[in-house]
């Protein structure tokens, strides 16, 4: 007996079309029976005598009156029944053109050289799979494995990520008459099996045969709202509750409302929801409306938003502010920010942290849900993800959890999975009644399918070759758990209502020159001049002498690395992120420009003079004194601070080197603020452009009497 592994060369398929000779005798035991298999083998299988095949679990059968399997066994048969046309990962083939003619050979091979038997009772005979070669020239062969069926994957011709399909394989007759005895004991016991083959033969029929217009019609629609007319026998929308009668509601757009109604559904049914309708499609309304529909049933409310959000909502649990268009639907919930899940004491609000029952929420909204897309690696201390998960939704009551993210996929399709985990609280199979087994599998799958398909070719890589790639369960997660629409999707399916999105005009695109004069470098050497900077007061770590280095691994290890590069390197990182600052003003306005290089150029002569200062101390001091008490004793020295939030002592540093970076530093930004102060806003070419649009838009606005500017600008220096 020898060991197949069933993947690549030892796959099981492979091994049985080598054994099976002119006029076989084949004796299969499996669960399943599938076309697909059939193709594989079907240059081998047209060589046999004759097949005998038994299905190992009831399949064809019918179920008797006394039976005493309950009803997930009856579900089961009805599976490996409909199996026929494809299992598991052969679903995918089913659109396959060729599957009609292949359904058509198999089903004349059956009646040609096959007969079907059943087991009449579940467990009668061992699961798995079971083949026995015997062919004419009196040689024998057969495999027995746990997960060999006749199916694709069975035969090791498709494969699941993590599972193990070994088969045991029996050479020469001697070895294989015990499965062969074995097959033959079932085959002939009536109490044991029945024929099948004529069922057997109608169901592979039925995937070629035609059928009526009207009933692929019926049959297309019932597949396509099942699920919905299965929701709608218990509506979890109680119409008690009148939302059809609230402010927020009569506000609603059409397809805002079909979110809404969308969302109550997924959170009654799988406890959570993510609304990710693209940015400017109501987002925060729509979650209004649910928690109107939920405060009705005495629901506590709990809004997570950012700092930068938080009025967002509060406006619209305040009665009396004559800005709150839903007054009178006397929405109450309590609004926290995401940072508040980092503070134990204190007040956010009128909320007292230190006393808040977090797990006593019926319903967390939570916006701008992509911010909890990553789980924190460092497990030393608790994050807020942590917090969200273990004081919120898995303390206490049952919560459910609505989630509002234009973007809850960023640049991983992992993301995701982190979001999910929320409503989940963490069960990897929640999804399991769903056909969703693993939702870390799905995810996984996912990424993987997407990092093989980012790098095709561009010409390659195109939408529809995505959805062709990435795994089609990842697709019915996204249907189960999420609500997203963009404004095309609205167009399209929304022409009938009251949406109509504006049409935007085109926009225009200028690129006037920095000065009028055109006496301005150009912005290739002015970007030469730049990234000549040293930036020295921004890493001067890298300043400090080799003896005093372990201070700083000492002081910054812990949150940088161990090692002395790992902090050199972040401070280098500022330094680029400075040099990309400063072009950046460039283009965005001369005037900003010249105020950052002011406020670079006031940092470098501070740095300068402390330097000075401490050179004078040096020579008037011994080192030593300097280092133990000087730099302690006086506030100048007592620690530098640098630029950064790294915290350097003069004391420490190579202060001849660095002085010498600062000074040529001092040089460039003195070259650079010559340029910049030469363009007053008489010569800045850019403003006056700004200055002629804007007379031609109050002149002439797009709309009548609409004389509405809105300036945006990069930086706050810009204004």
């Amino acid at each position: 007996m020898e060991f197949l592994s069933n993947i690549g060369e030892e796959r099981l398929g492979d091994a049985l079309a080598e054994s099976i000779g002119n006029d076989a005798k084949l004796s299969i035991i499996s669960s399943y029976f599938t076309v697909f298999a059939y193709g594989e083998l079907k240059d081998a299988l047209s060589k046999v005598e004759e097949l005998r095949f038994v299905f190992s679990e009831p399949t064809f059968v019918k179920r008797m009156q006394d039976a005493k399997e309950p009803m997930e066994f009856e579900l089961k048969r009805r599976s490996r029944e409909q199996g026929i046309g494809g299992t598991g990962l052969e679903l995918t083939l089913r659109n396959n053109l060729n599957q009609r003619a292949l359904a058509m050979e198999c089903a004349e091979w059956i009646r040609e050289k096959a007969t079907f038997k059943s087991a009449k009772h579940c467990g009668a005979i061992q699961p798995g799979g079971t083949y026995h070669i015997d062919n004419a020239n009196g040689e024998a062969q057969a495999f027995m494995g746990a997960s060999a069926d006749f199916t694709l994957e069975g035969l090791g011709y498709d494969r699941r990520p993590e599972t193990v399909m070994g088969v045991s394989h029996y050479e020469g007759k001697t070895e294989a008459a015990g499965l062969k005895a074995m097959f033959d004991s079932v085959w002939d016991n009536p109490a044991m099996v029945e024929e099948v083959t004529d069922a057997v033969a109608e169901q592979v029929q039925t995937l070629y045969k035609d059928n009526a217009p009207e009933y692929i019609y019926f049959l297309t629609l019932y597949h396509l709202f099942r699920d919905f007319m299965a929701d709608d026998e218990d509506d979890p929308i109680k119409p008690e509750f009148r939302l059809e009668d609230s402010v927020i509601w009569n506000k609603l757009y059409d397809f805002q409302k079909d979110a809404v109604v969308g969302a109550i559904h997924k959170l009654e049914k799988y406890k959570g929801c993510i609304i990710a309708d693209s940015v400017g499609l109501g987002k925060t309304f729509e979650a209004l409306a649910v928690m109107k529909y939920y405060q009705e049933r005495n629901a506590r409310i709990l809004v997570l938003a950012p700092k930068r959000l938080r009025e967002n909502w509060t406006l619209y649990a305040a009665d009396n502010d004559e800005r709150n268009v839903l007054a009178d639907d006397r929405l109450s919930f309590t609004v926290l920010n995401h940072t508040d899940l980092s503070r134990y004491t204190g007040y956010s609000g009128d909320v007292n942290l230190e006393t808040l029952r977090w797990g006593n929420y019926d319903l967390i909204v939570i916006d701008e849900s992509h911010n909890f897309r990553n789980k924190p690696t460092d497990t030393t201390k608790k994050s807020r993800y942590d917090r969200l998960m273990e004081d919120i939704i898995k303390s206490g009551i049952r919560t459910k959890v609505l989630m509002l993210s234009a973007t809850p996929v960023n640049n991983r399709l992992l993301d995701l999975r982190n979001q999910i985990e929320i409503i989940t609280e963490g069960d990897d199979e929640y999804l399991a009644e769903d056909g969703i087994p693993s939702i870390n599998s799905v995810t996984r799958r996912a990424q993987q399918r997407f990092q093989e398909w980012s790098k095709l070719d561009d010409a390659e890589r195109t939408t529809q070759s995505f959805v062709n790639a990435v795994n089609a369960d990842y697709f019915k997660l996204l249907d189960v758990l999420t609500i997203a629409r963009s404004r095309k999707h609205i167009d399209k399916y929304y022409t009938a209502g009251d949406t109509k999105f504006p049409e935007r005009r085109k926009p225009v695109s200028l690129h006037p020159p920095i000065d009028s004069k055109g006496e301005l470098p150009s912005i290739a050497e002015l970007n030469d001049m730049i990234a000549s900077l040293t930036f020295a007061q921004y890493q001067q770590l890298a300043y400090v002498m080799p003896g005093r280095q372990q201070k700083y691994v000492d002081m910054y290890g812990d949150t940088w690395g161990r090692d002395f590069d790992s902090q050199i390197n972040r401070t280098q990182a500022v330094a680029n992120l400075m040099r990309v600052n400063l072009l950046k003003r460039l283009e965005s306005s001369i005037d900003a420009f010249r105020i950052s290089l002011e406020r670079i150029y006031e940092g470098n002569l501070a740095t300068k003079q402390m330097l000075d200062k401490a050179e004078r101390l040096v020579a008037q001091r011994d080192m030593a004194q300097i280092d133990a008490a000087m730099f302690d004793d006086e506030d100048d020295f007592a620690e530098y601070r640098a630029s950064s939030k790294v915290h350097v002592d003069p004391a420490d540093l190579d202060r001849l080197k660095l002085g010498q970076d600062i000074d040529y530093d001092i040089s460039v930004l003195e070259q650079l603020l010559g340029y910049a102060r030469e363009i007053t806003p008489e010569r800045d070419e850019k403003l006056r452009v700004l200055r002629e649009l804007i007379e031609q838009k109050a002149a002439s606005p797009f709309n009548g009497g609409n004389r509405k500017i809105l300036v945006k600008s990069s930086f706050a220096e810009c204004g």
